[in-house]
């Protein structure tokens, strides 16, 4: 979770994945935008664990700890969890 903070956005990934390339760019165009978030990429064939759970599956991504897509992500459900993780994260704005 964030604890406060931009949301947490897990992709998990592997090189030469075109499908997971597609992905970050879109995560970058969204930052672009302005919308504030961090990003956490996952090698899964870093891990055999990993490797054995997301092979199939990837890119998958995780916005605070909540799977919102694998495979094909569009942009649109990119940025709809992303604001909807920002609205229900704690407001720290009240001291």
């Amino acid at each position: 979770m964030s604890d406060g903070g931009p949301p947490v956005v897990k992709l998990y990934s592997r090189p030469g994945c075109h499908l997971c390339e597609e992905v970050r760019a879109d995560l970058m165009l969204i930052a672009a935008e302005g919308v504030k978030f961090e990003v956490q990429e996952l090698n899964i064939e870093a891990e055999e664990d990993l490797h054995r759970a997301y092979l199939e599956r990837i890119p998958v991504v995780e916005i605070d700890g909540i799977e919102i897509g694998e495979l094909e992500i569009p942009r649109v459900l990119l940025r709809a969890g992303l604001e909807r993780a920002a609205s229900i994260a704690p407001d720290d704005s009240n001291g």
